[in-house]
């Protein structure tokens, strides 16, 4: 007989936050690399700048994605119901009904 598996649940890696260092370690290694093949200091300096300005407006998207998602997933979880929610018992969709089918004005 075999024993039973205990699984386990891990937390989801940010996937984000992965993005961000690579990103941040590119903005220092792209530098150092362009100095050593004969770039002048200041244009990989301009490099680093442009390369951190990109990095930091990703980051702000990737955030701003995070949150969306994550209201949204929060809004799926939510039960219909309450004052506007789904249609309870005895509740008509549509207009006014008479009972023998005369026109309404």
């Amino acid at each position: 007989m075999s024993a039973p598996r205990i699984v386990r649940k891990h937390p989801e890696p940010d996937r984000a936050n992965d993005v961000v260092r690579w990103a941040a370690f590119c903005c220092v290694l792209v530098p150092v690399v362009l100095v050593w093949y004969g770039i002048s200091t200041a244009a990989a300096i301009s490099a680093a700048l442009g390369l951190t300005a990109v990095t930091s407006a990703c980051r702000a998207l990737l955030r701003q994605s995070e949150r969306g998602a994550a209201q949204l997933r929060a809004e799926e979880r939510q039960p219909l119901g309450g004052r506007h929610g789904g249609t309870g018992a005895g509740a008509h969709r549509g207009g006014r009904h008479t009972g023998d089918g005369a026109p309404v004005d």
